[in-house]
């Protein structure tokens, strides 16, 4: 009983020790991943709008399209919620989750698709737009135009050109 007791006090002295110093630790890379994270802080609210995508007739087809942008985890993980509606019918019902990357300015694009489709991208930020490449050959880009609105293209790259196949701009609301 006696040993068992001297362990349990060894046991808690060490912790003592050691808990603090992790939580000065953890708090620490927490405000590094905050303020990386808050490079995207732009894009944060709620937004609505319309825009229109290529489809594979080549046709552009319309939508009206809503996005919800939230950080979570203490500022950690960025959440961009999506609905896209022509008429009733749901043409884009999507999250993605932007969390850090290793170098300044990357990001990782972590996207589930209302089709089950998901996957984990590589994003970055640059000249005050996010940029992320779900394949090599296609890539999408979010800035906030000079009316304070949210744009984004989508574009398909065909041998050194980049074609265009989705646009939307939405409207923050309160």
């Amino acid at each position: 009983m006696k040993n068992l007791l001297k362990i349990a006090m060894i046991i808690g002295c060490w912790l003592s020790f050691q808990l603090p110093a992790w939580s000065q630790a953890e708090y620490e890379l927490n405000e590094a991943i905050q303020k990386k994270m808050s490079t995207l802080s732009f894009l944060e609210g709620k937004w609505k709008g319309s825009g229109w995508m290529m489809g594979q007739d080549r046709q552009k087809k319309t939508f009206v399209q809503e996005e919800t942008v939230e950080f979570k985890l203490s500022g950690t993980l960025l959440q961009v919620e999506g609905m896209g509606k022509s008429g009733e019918a749901v043409v884009h019902n999507a999250i993605a989750w932007i969390h850090p990357g290793e170098n300044d300015g990357e990001f990782q694009f972590t996207s589930f698709l209302q089709s089950g489709l998901h996957g984990t991208y590589p994003a970055k930020f640059e000249n005050g737009k996010l940029i992320w490449k779900p394949v090599e050959q296609v890539r999408y880009t979010i800035w906030i135009n000079e009316q304070g609105q949210w744009q984004e293209i989508g574009e398909y790259n065909v041998g050194s050109a980049w074609y265009q196949f989705f646009e939307m701009t939405l409207d923050r609301i309160p």
